[in-house]
């Protein structure tokens, strides 16, 4: 089996040394390359093109936000998750906008981070519940001031349904929707097929490049 190859970006060299320990005891992961600033991890992410990029958000020359969009830019398949000590809104939804796949904190536990960055090379959200949360809040918010509306013969969707809806707009899956909107499994399911039919497409991702376009995410 291939190795996922990862690439560190933090400016802090212990806590980039503690990953790459972390990471390399682990028998499906390898780091590739390190960097100590935004700069350095685009010229790494140039060179390497790695699987998957750690980044930080605070760096000096080039912060974490910018490089990520740089990187998403110029190699729209790798994966960038940010890491952070503070759970800041605003640079939560502007990592997101930049292509990040997960947002995680610092203080996340080591098992709970190695399965989130593994899900996030399935397309899943590594987002930590709590975050989630925030996000599912900003979604109501954009829902309220513009909410999906009937075009034609497309049914208006419901609030649970956009709630859902801007959830696997930031590639959630669906027990991250579950576990976001305190429902169960089958009733995410449900919704989703309630969404499919509603917006007449045939895949959540049609769905969700629908709602975006229409200004919902």
């Amino acid at each position: 089996m291939d190795q996922i190859r990862i690439l560190l970006a933090d400016d802090h060299d212990l806590f980039r040394e503690g990953l790459a320990g972390i990471i390399a005891a682990q028998p499906d992961m390898v780091v590739v390359g390190e960097a100590s600033d935004g700069l350095e991890a685009i010229v790494k992410a140039r060179e390497l093109e790695p699987d998957l990029i750690l980044m930080d958000i605070q760096m000096p020359a080039c912060d974490g936000l910018e490089a990520t969009r740089q990187i998403k830019k110029e190699l729209p398949n790798v994966t960038v998750v940010m890491l952070t000590v503070r759970d800041e809104d605003e640079k939560l939804f502007e990592a997101l906008k930049n292509g990040a796949q997960g947002y995680l904190l610092k203080n996340i536990r080591s098992r709970d981070m190695l399965e989130m960055l593994r899900g996030a090379l399935r397309g899943e959200a590594a987002i930590s519940p709590a975050l989630a949360g925030r996000m599912l809040e900003e979604f109501r918010r954009l829902s309220r001031l513009a909410p999906l509306e009937s075009e034609g013969e497309i049914l208006p969707l419901t609030q649970r349904e956009q709630e859902v809806l801007g959830l696997v707009a930031t590639g959630a899956a669906d027990k991250e929707i579950a576990d976001a909107l305190f429902i169960s499994l089958n009733t995410v399911k449900s919704h989703i097929r309630n969404i499919l039919a509603k917006l007449e497409v045939n895949s959540r991702h049609e769905a969700a490049r629908l709602a975006k376009n229409r200004g919902m995410v």
